[in-house]
């Protein structure tokens, strides 16, 4: 196999800066917070740290409302500040990715003070503003991610503009050519600063269908979902010149060297895998989510890894997630006991893994009353279970007050546990969560056939998912009990024998020949031997 690039070879982190590490005590976290943990990322051994917005922002979407695309929000710190955590990031010999928020900005942005401020405006048509309908209400049926109707009405100039979330971000009209040349000016001012690459938030949104078109209904919306299932997002959503505008965004990313673009996108993976572009010029990384939605039954998974793999096309290269900001934590969707066999599924799979701050430790889902929400989604449509609050929390370093991330008073509650379940005592465990991600990561540095060998199922019955990782240099069989029982007698290929190297459980270092047993969700790796 030609030479892998980092981000092929890499494993991302993704920090929320909000609850990440305060350093001023005003209980939010910031980026000198981030720059005093990144040893924590060395000794965890990702390669990347993605970290969510940190622009300026009136935080009504917490920094997804965009007020200036080439500063520093205060509530982070300054330029300089983000200067010093580059130059350690690389120092540390890690890269750094920043969240790239170009479907919208907020409605503070000068640009959008001046295309509202009258129709001739030169930059009206820098969003998107249409007629009222005949009768005066919304221009279409469109409709806003987080609850009503996707337009607002301005008396002033009696248009509506197109929000595809808050009211307060508007979207960008990426159909006009000086849009697109101010945007491509934004990745150039980063990637001057140092930036490694970046994560495009939304961007199958980026391009709606031209004529307006209502949405069709969806045939399984149902009472007590949220207002976006409505409709089919047919329309304001994935259209097919979507992907020239970010075989565009690519082009201004490989200006520079080896720069990384990644796309988050949730779309069924025959969608998905457009993003990869025309001859392989879109995104490098196309965020694949499967693993977020999925039942975890071994037939399921089966299906879709290699629904999956079989679907990225001819040198592409693969990606998994198990959770991020907009998710609930993978420890709360699959329950405790399975995050120890989550964990190796993801960093055993081909291609390039994603985790989210505080995964490696377990951390769960931390309930927030609706009364405490600080989400705006659960404020506009509360008791429907959509608020991402319960993910966001403080990360828990330690057992001292409000675990070790402010000497103020978090922005967020804590976790009940947090004096228990936290890094300073895992650390301490050899046989914690944090310490097997820290296995996983060095094993899978260890054996390349791990990120970039091709993957072959052998086994997909009740709870046992069994597959091969294998290259012309090795070969590697995954063996994952999904259950609460032991498992014994699991039947494997014919000769096949070989080296417990890792297990999800301590005391495994057996040879394995013809079958293997497993433990209440447990997993293994072997190194199989040799065929002559």
């Amino acid at each position: 196999m030609a030479q892998t690039r980092w981000w092929q070879r890499g494993i991302f982190y993704q920090v929320y800066p909000r609850s990440f590490q305060d350093s001023n005590a005003d209980g939010i976290g910031d980026l000198d917070g981030i720059r005093a943990r990144l040893d924590h990322l060395v000794t965890l051994g990702v390669d990347a740290v993605w970290i969510s917005p940190i622009f300026p922002s009136p935080m009504a979407d917490f920094g997804y409302d965009v007020a200036d695309y080439c500063g520093i929000d205060p509530m982070f710190g300054d330029l300089d500040a983000f200067d010093r955590l580059v130059a350690e990031v690389h120092a540390r010999g890690l890269k750094i990715v920043l969240d790239f928020v170009p479907n919208h900005t907020s409605d503070q942005h000068p640009w959008f003070a001046e295309s509202r401020a009258a129709r001739d405006n030169p930059k009206r048509d820098w969003y998107i503003w249409r007629d009222p309908a005949p009768d005066g209400g919304p221009p279409n049926n469109w409709m806003s991610n987080f609850g009503g109707p996707a337009w607002t009405l301005d008396p002033a100039s009696g248009q509506y503009y197109y929000h595809a979330f808050l009211k307060e971000q508007p979207d960008l009209n990426w159909r006009n050519p000086a849009v697109r040349a101010a945007m491509h000016d934004v990745l150039r001012f980063w990637m001057a600063r140092g930036v490694d690459g970046f994560r495009v938030d939304v961007i199958w949104h980026l391009m709606k269908d031209p004529e307006f078109r209502d949405n069709p209904p969806n045939p399984e919306y149902a009472p007590g979902d949220g207002d976006i299932r409505r409709f089919l997002q047919t329309r304001s959503t994935d259209q097919p010149d979507v992907h020239d505008i970010i075989a565009e965004l690519r082009a201004v990313i490989d200006e520079f060297e080896d720069r990384v673009l990644i796309g988050e996108i949730y779309l069924p993976i025959d969608r998905l895998v457009a993003y990869y572009g025309e001859n392989l010029e879109g995104a490098h990384l196309p965020f694949n989510f499967q693993l977020i939605h999925a039942s975890w039954t071994a037939p399921q998974l089966a299906a879709l890894i290699a629904e999956y793999d079989a679907a990225v096309p001819e040198g592409g290269w693969p990606n998994w997630v198990l959770g991020n900001h907009d998710q609930p934590r993978i420890a709360s969707r699959i329950g405790a006991a399975r995050t120890r066999v989550a964990a190796m599924l993801l960093l055993t799979l081909r291609g390039t893994p994603t985790l989210y701050y505080g995964d490696e430790i377990g951390m769960e889902n931390v309930p927030i009353a609706t009364e405490d929400a600080h989400d705006p989604w659960e404020k506009n449509e509360p008791g429907l279970g959509l608020g991402r609050d319960p993910e966001r929390t403080p990360m828990q370093w330690d057992a001292s007050p409000h675990a070790g991330f402010t000497n103020g008073r978090p922005w967020l509650p804590l976790a009940a546990d947090f004096a228990t379940r936290n890094v300073a005592v895992q650390m301490q465990q050899p046989t914690s969560l944090l310490n097997l991600y820290r296995d996983l990561i060095a094993l899978r540095r260890a054996h390349p056939v791990l990120h970039e060998g091709t993957y072959r199922k052998i086994t997909a019955l009740g709870d046992v998912l069994v597959f091969l990782r294998e290259s012309a240099a090795e070969c590697v069989l995954v063996a994952l009990n999904l259950a609460g029982n032991a498992q014994d007698d699991i039947p494997l290929p014919p000769d096949t024998q070989g080296q417990v190297l890792l297990s999800t459980e301590p005391g495994r270092a057996e040879r394995v020949e013809g079958h293997l047993s497993l433990r209440p969700y447990e997993g293994v790796i072997v190194a199989l031997d040799a065929r002559g």
